[in-house]
């Protein structure tokens, strides 16, 4: 599993003109599944980003976690987070995960968030969607269950 996540001071997610999910304060995680993701990866990056020490604390250092400051998720499936553009201009997308193994994959993580006790709001698994946010800092971090 791929994951970009933003630290942000909202964001939302738009289909069809409305809106389907919206935070305040908190993570924009875009999430791409490799074809040969396991529900471990679903574990272990739910682990990593639920508990990233990004927030400032009262000194300016990153110290706080999403549970320090009250913070939200709203997630966001991505399969070209695996798109490959070595060869041509046209990346291609065969590392991502096909719906049929995506989806349950996809929905675990969000479990796996919930049980850490934040409750992800989300797109649509698949929908062409619009999503708005407003980066806070800038930061923003790759995380890779290949390499976590």
């Amino acid at each position: 599993m791929r994951a970009v996540v933003t630290r942000v001071r909202e964001a939302s997610v738009t289909i069809e003109g409305a809106v389907t999910g919206a935070i305040g304060q908190g993570f924009l995680v875009l999430l791409g599944i490799h074809a040969d993701d396991q529900p471990e990866q679903a574990v272990k990056l739910a682990d990593k980003i639920c508990g990233l020490r990004v927030f400032s604390d009262e000194n300016g250092q990153m110290n706080r976690a999403l549970a320090d400051i009250g913070g939200k998720l709203l997630v966001i499936s991505q399969f070209t987070l695996y798109g490959n553009c070595k060869k041509g201009r046209r990346p291609d997308f065969l590392a991502a995960a096909r719906p049929e193994t995506a989806i349950p994959l996809y929905e675990r993580f969000l479990a796996e968030c919930r049980e850490r006790g934040f409750a992800p709001e989300t797109g649509e698994f698949g929908a062409n969607m619009q999503v708005h946010s407003v980066n806070d800092g800038p930061v923003t971090l790759i995380l890779d269950t290949e390499v976590l």
